[in-house]
């Protein structure tokens, strides 16, 4: 019994220095995006064509991340994690024109994304174990993160610090996360979740870790979340600067006020389970679609501040509720393929939801990009019938473990 406490706590802990330097990155990415623009010489254009690298290297490492971890289990995170601070330090450098830049985020995207799958298969096992809603608090703490970076960020751009001072932070905070890491998560792949009985007659509601049209659909809606919450986070600095007239310092409030509100929104709805995904998704697609309309009408930076909180409140409940939904229904010995089935699907969004903003810039402008980014809020609302009622008895197993080991034996169906 006492092993089964220690383990628990010692995952979640593992989540959650993970998610906090996987924040601190992104904050000090979605910060730096002025000046990493400014070095490599890009227009709004071209700066959309290099994000296209970022997923370009992210997918291939998703996909092989997920059957990484189910082959050599979960301390791959903490490799990931390492990986992504060096890499993000030293890509820096790379940038001095569009091939420079392209190369250094597609780098990053590599990192990114298996560090992606990997902390995400740990905040599912982290839930599992806890048999209580973990992952969109998890998740908070990525955004608080992304808060603390940017602002950082945006306290050494004031005092003309070179681009690559925040990412040679991170990458040491990268090093000593993973030490962590490797110390406390667990040794063997596929280590069973104690006291995790599954009832006689439920299996049918189990998703398989195979690419079926179920996690395909689920990732579809986290692709549409993602390019939402992207958008606004790497461009929002630019919009602010371009668009309102702000300083670089003042724009990299920008993306801070995102993820501030993202990280109070997830600490506040932690609590909410799987079971409420569709009611949950529908009220932050309407959210983010009304939050990206504000924006694009703002006449000011608090106007257009307001519309960013918005924004970002309705985001902020989107990927982590599907992941919860993806996490109560698989198999542990498959965690690592279904997560990174859903992820890799929902990194399109990622990957696009940037360089749709830079397109449609270059085309229509600023302003008219957002309204295309509200556009990917109602579209998500339209899609939500995709989350299916079979999530509400997988996230019961999930909430209740122990009243159900009470009332079910193991059996013949």
């Amino acid at each position: 019994m006492s092993r089964h406490f220690r383990a628990v706590p010692s995952t979640a802990a593992a989540a959650t220095i993970a998610f906090a330097v996987f924040g601190a990155f992104w904050g000090a990415w979605g910060a730096s995006i002025p000046g990493f623009r400014a070095q490599a010489g890009l227009d709004h254009a071209g700066l959309g064509v290099a994000l296209l690298f970022v997923g370009a290297g992210a997918l291939p490492a998703m996909l092989l991340t997920g059957r990484a971890i189910d082959r050599w289990g979960l301390r791959v995170a903490a490799v990931a994690i390492a990986a992504l601070g060096l890499v993000g330090a030293g890509a820096v450098f790379l940038a001095k024109d569009l091939a420079g830049a392209s190369l250094a985020l597609a780098l990053i995207g590599v990192t990114s994304g298996a560090s992606d799958v990997a902390i995400n298969s740990v905040a599912g096992r982290a839930e599992r174990e806890a048999g209580r809603p973990f992952i969109t608090r998890v998740h908070g703490v990525f955004s608080s993160f992304v808060v603390v970076a940017s602002l950082g960020t945006g306290l050494l751009t004031s005092a003309g610090a070179p681009v690559v001072t925040p990412f040679a932070i991170v990458a040491v905070a990268a090093l000593l996360a993973a030490a962590v890491m490797a110390r406390v998560l667990p040794a063997r792949p596929g280590a069973a979740v104690p006291a995790q009985p599954v009832p006689a007659g439920s299996a049918d509601t189990r998703l398989p870790a195979l690419p079926t049209l179920s996690l395909i659909g689920l990732g579809l809606l986290g692709a549409l979340a993602f390019a939402s919450e992207n958008a606004h986070q790497s461009w929002s600095a630019i919009f602010a600067t371009d668009a309102l007239g702000a300083s670089p310092a003042v724009g990299t409030l920008a993306p801070a006020v995102f993820a501030a509100t993202a990280a109070i929104t997830r600490f506040s709805t932690g609590r909410i389970s799987a079971a409420y995904a569709r009611p949950t998704i529908a009220a932050g697609a309407t959210a983010a679609a009304a939050g990206a309309v504000v924006v694009a009408f703002g006449p000011d930076l608090a106007v257009s501040a307001l519309g960013i909180a918005l924004a970002a409140a309705g985001t902020a409940v989107l990927f982590p509720m599907i992941l919860s939904v993806v996490s109560s229904r698989v198999d542990e010995a498959n965690r690592g393929r279904a997560t990174s089935t859903a992820s890799t699907v929902a990194y399109l969004g990622f990957l696009l939801g940037p360089s749709y903003v830079g397109f449609w810039s270059d085309a229509v402008g600023l302003r008219g990009a957002m309204l295309a980014v509200a556009c990917l809020g109602a579209l998500l609302l339209l899609l939500t019938p995709l989350i299916t009622p079979g999530e509400r008895a997988a996230d019961r197993r999930v909430r209740r473990p122990r009243a159900s080991a009470r009332r079910s034996a193991p059996g013949p169906r």
